[in-house]
């Protein structure tokens, strides 16, 4: 008994000299003997919680650097180490008498718990924000056509709430058609100037749909600021504005972006999250599953595209909790109704009619059709991407409200185009008898009509949607991509059902009944729309799921089924990716796909870096060992016995080398020619046990007095790096960076260190081997010149006008003209240097992220 409490003193007095924790940086425990237990021995304890403390303080400064990836390796090492250290804390601090008390038990359930507190605050959060921009995105879009008499805040749904076809509530503008087109082109500009000024000057992470970053901030890439609380209020402003401007862009692939936002900013609160990448990654992918389920009000559907789209590494309890944050974001979303209908979404319907077999042949094209779509926008808006990188980088906002303007202007006419997209899959949806007859949609007499209408209002839309999608607004491409597929399909109804109707006694339709409505346009509309959101995002189990929960059709699901499998086979005829895959690629983030095979056929000898900074273990003095640091910015360096030999003993990162040698020179005033170890045989340690297991010695007993001139920085490396052989296939090295997620692997033959290699060297071979395949870019840069020509001539002739009429006016009449901007983009596209670039500090959000430079810089 006195023995016992003998421990638990000591335990105490323990944790009292150390209140803080910070695990090691030792990636694996590999030593050959087993160091003694902190409790049994008084001065490894001190000497342990003392290197915690300094681990600590390396840990506040390094935080994931901005623009890096993650070693997951030893971040799960890292954890492992903190929940020892929490357990033993806990014990010393809740036990008594040897036993767990129940505060104990109530701080280890606490903890255990944080997870479902986490994802229900998260849940609740989404569906709230989800409300609020469906009432307020809806009103925005309706008060471009029109105002409520009886209330200004109300838009025309609730305005004539209860009447059939419009209602003397709700009026337009004026009864001038000209006007109201004038207005309606107005209040486009206005909106989209708002949105694009947001955005520029306040948090321009908050542009485009964020679905390619989230899957790169997932698997592990460091992007600071990109999920940050102003992001979520900048894109919780600005989607509203930009959806009500008519810009060919959609609410639901941002809404993964503002909920995951939203988790990241929540789970902030938690020490458990804020300290660990792993934990924070299973609250994002749970997050990105509720933003689609609110978005769709679809739960499942949400958790399967997390799945199968947003996350490479998805286990079963991220998959439970994933599940029960979107559950609880569409329960939240449900209560607030926000249509006061009921639904979720404006567009969800009801079949309760059919299919017959014959109409297989016509869902085969509708299939066709997605998977020729997705291939089509997904080739063409690469090239826009590359065009407005390149030539319309710093104007940002001018080219916004140019394109709305020109979106208005094109729309307007189009009683398909004019309205907001959500409202018109909302009437492509809906099957003809007892429902509101859109503009006669259903009458037989306007079929032709109808057809041609809907025919230019998808070529018009695939157009606007290939130049819009990525401007610098908050933009998505799911809901324009299914308008588009809506469009189609409801065309390629009214047409099956036109044939019907004029061969009725035809043995093709020998299976429909007399008397009974054979064909539903509107089950093709819905159809076509899963064809074009599986051709655009190259998924096919979410958007069956999906589409059924926005149906509650199970007659449906077979056809459902067949249109996806033929839009997946028809989009990877043309390769591999969906939008969000190639906008990783063309952007140069460091992400590998593992849904992707790769047979290249080569070593890794081939790719790897040769020429790379080593540092000897011993003899190298501080000054040269500053003079390294400052001459490059590679990440870690590589622990070589010495420069002739090139004998691998271990590695050691920037930021703990950086650290090193600022408490050196501070505590010790270690001069600059003292001499600096990196191995415990060279400071007279025992060779045999690795230093990584338990730091023996801190910065207080390190021997660098002026008489030694001897600085140990074994406590340090890692002496156990991940290494491969020369000879090893680099698929099986990018299989290594896909499955265990290091930061870098080393290149050993026999212990000798012959280089290393990232993600993103295998990138740029990747990019390299592709570019190869297709030679097109100087034709690509040609045409890009010519069409920067034709926008500068007419954007100069538009100027010299409005200055000549600011003249006349007296407005003044300084002339503004347009720069040519710098020739970047395209010669990096060549070179294998992917990456946004900015110039001059212009565009926050665009990144470099060249792979030349960073590539070197990464993990060296």
């Amino acid at each position: 008994m006195n023995r016992s409490s003998s421990s638990h003193s000591v335990r105490r007095q323990q944790l009292n000299r150390s209140s803080s924790f910070a695990p090691s940086l030792r990636r694996r425990n590999t030593s050959v003997s087993i160091p003694p237990d902190p409790e049994d021995d008084p001065a490894v304890a001190q000497a342990v919680n003392a290197q915690q403390v300094i681990q600590e303080e390396i840990a506040e400064i390094k935080r994931y650097e901005d623009f890096t990836t993650i070693d997951w390796v030893q971040d799960a090492a890292r954890e492992q180490l903190r929940r020892k250290a929490r357990r033993k804390e806990r014990a010393g601090f809740w036990a008594r008498n040897g036993r767990l008390g129940w505060r104990g038990r109530i701080a280890e359930a606490y903890d255990a718990g944080q997870a479902w507190i986490v994802v229900t605050l998260v849940g609740a959060a989404i569906g709230l924000n989800a409300a609020f921009l469906n009432i307020v995105t809806e009103w925005l879009s309706d008060i471009k056509l029109g105002h409520c008499s009886t209330a200004f805040y109300l838009n025309e749904n609730f305005c004539c709430w209860g009447a059939e076809s419009g209602c003397a509530e709700w009026k337009r503008w004026s009864g001038f058609w000209p006007l109201n087109y004038l207005l309606y082109i107005l209040f486009a500009a206005l909106f989209s100037l708002t949105a694009a000024t947001l955005v520029k000057f306040l948090a321009p992470y908050a542009a485009g749909s964020g679905i390619s970053e989230i899957k790169c901030i997932i698997a592990g890439f460091v992007m600071k600021g990109f999920l940050g609380s102003w992001t979520l209020v900048i894109k919780s402003i600005g989607l509203p504005l930009a959806i009500a401007s008519g810009l060919s862009i959609g609410k639901e692939g941002p809404s993964v972006h503002y909920a995951v936002c939203t988790g990241n900013v929540i789970s902030r609160f938690f020490d458990k999250y804020r300290r660990n990448a792993a934990k924070t990654r299973e609250i994002l992918s749970a997050s990105a599953a509720a933003g689609v389920g609110v978005a769709f009000g679809s739960p499942i559907g949400g958790v399967l595209f997390s799945l199968e789209e947003m996350s490479n590494y998805f286990p079963l309890k991220t998959m439970w909790r994933s599940y029960f944050c979107a559950l609880v974001a569409t329960a939240v979303l449900a209560a607030m109704n926000p249509f006061r209908t009921g639904q979720l979404v404006m567009f969800q319907v009801k079949y309760d009619r059919s299919w017959h077999f014959f109409e297989i042949l016509f869902y085969l094209i509708i299939g066709a059709f997605g998977g020729l779509y997705g291939a089509f926008v997904i080739k063409w808006n690469l090239r826009v991407q590359a065009f407005r990188k390149k030539y319309l980088v710093k104007y940002p906002i001018v080219e916004s409200v140019t394109l709305a303007v020109a979106t208005a202007i094109i729309c307007y006419p189009n009683m398909f185009l004019r309205i907001d997209m959500t409202e018109s899959m909302e009437i492509l949806f809906l099957e003809c008898e007892g429902g509101h007859d859109y503009d006669e949609l259903c009458d037989s007499q306007n079929r032709v009509r109808m057809i041609f209408s809907l025919a230019i209002a998808t070529i018009i839309r695939t157009v606007l949607v290939i130049i819009s999608y990525g401007c610098k607004v908050p933009a998505g491409i799911f809901v324009p991509s299914m308008a588009i597929g809506a469009s189609f399909g409801r065309m390629v109804g009214i047409f099956v059902q036109h044939l019907h109707e004029s061969f009725p006694d035809s043995r093709f339709f020998s299976a429909c009944e007399p008397d009974v409505p054979c064909i539903t346009p509107g089950t093709y509309a819905f159809l076509g729309a899963a064809a074009a959101l599986s051709g655009i995002m190259h998924i096919t189990v979410s958007v069956v799921v999906i589409m059924f929960e926005l149906t509650g059709a199970l007659t449906y699901i077979l056809p459902t089924m067949i249109v996806v499998g033929i839009t997946k086979a028809v989009s990877e005829r043309f390769g591999h990716g969906g939008i969000a895959d190639r906008a990783i690629w063309f952007n140069g983030y460091p992400f590998l796909d593992n849904k992707e095979e790769h047979t290249f056929g080569v070593p890794v000898s081939q790719v790897m870096a040769q020429h790379i900074v080593s540092l000897p273990a011993t003899g190298l003095e501080l000054r040269a060992l500053e003079r390294i640091i400052n001459e490059n910015q590679f990440q870690g360096y590589p622990i070589v016995e010495d420069a002739t030999t090139k004998t691998l003993l271990g590695y050691i990162g920037r930021t703990e080398l950086k650290y090193a040698i600022d408490r050196a020179k501070k505590d010790q005033m270690a001069p600059g020619h003292a001499k600096c170890y990196f191995s415990a045989s060279g400071t007279g340690g025992d060779p045999r046990t690795p230093s990584s297991t338990m730091p023996a010695v801190t910065f207080d007993t390190m021997s660098a007095t002026s008489a030694q001139l001897r600085i140990d920085f074994s406590k340090f490396i890692d002496p156990t790096p991940l290494t491969v052989h020369p000879r090893l296939p680099l698929e099986t090295v990018m299989e290594l960076f896909k499955k265990m997620g290091p930061r870098v692997v080393l290149i050993e033959y026999r212990g000798r260190l012959t280089g290393l290699v990232t993600v993103k060297d295998c990138l740029k071979y990747q990019f390299k081997v592709e570019a190869h395949d297709n030679p097109q870019q100087a034709a690509s840069d040609h045409r890009s010149e010519q069409i920067w020509g034709v926008m500068k001539t007419a954007g100069g002739w538009v100027d010299d006008r409005l200055n000549v009429l600011r003249r006349k006016i007296g407005l003044g009449g300084q002339d503004i003209r347009l720069p040519s901007p710098t020739r970047h983009s395209n010669e990096r596209l060549r070179d294998g240097e992917w990456g946004n670039t900015a110039e001059d500090g212009e565009d926050g959000d665009a990144l470099e992220l060249e792979l030349e430079d960073r590539g070197r810089s990464e993990a060296r």
